[in-house]
Formats: C-alpha cells, structure tokens, sequence
C-alpha cells in the first residue's frame, strides 16, 4: 500500500532530483527517492557485514601459530604459480 509522505529537500536536493527526472533517468519524485533509499539499504547491508565480520574475527581468538613471514612467502609463491 503506498503512503504520501511530505519531505522536505531543501534547494541542492530538489534540483538534483529535478535534473535526473528531466535526464529520463527517473519519472517522478518518488522514483529519485525510492532509488535512494535502496542504496541507503544497500549500504546499512553492507555495514551490517561488516560488524558482523569483524566480531567473528573477535571472536574467533588470536592465532598463536601464525607466521606472517611463512604466509608471506606462500602468497608470493602461489602467485609465482599462477603467473
């Protein structure tokens, strides 16, 4: 169900929305605003990946074994290999 909803854009917005409406790029108003926020949802997914990613690698401890020289070298020569 759609709902009308008033915001306002303040001048750069307003025109900004105004030129990709008049490039064909979009309709109307609401196609600039609904394409906006599926970016903004795109980017809060992405963010919310991220944390997400970041408390695993919290949480998964710290590598006591890890040689940074050993793995070093083993991604120099796996990519030696591959050309």
């Amino acid at each position: 169900m759609n709902k009308n909803t008033s915001i306002s854009l303040g001048n750069y917005f307003d025109q900004f929305v105004q030129s990709r409406i008049s490039e064909g790029r979009f309709k109307n108003v609401s196609e600039v605003i609904r394409a906006g926020l599926r970016l903004l949802e795109e980017e809060e997914s992405k963010v919310i990946a991220l944390k997400n990613a970041i408390q695993e690698g919290i949480d998964s401890g710290i590598a006591h074994d890890f040689d940074p020289k050993k793995h070093l070298e083993s991604l120099k020569a796996k990519k030696r290999s591959n050309g």
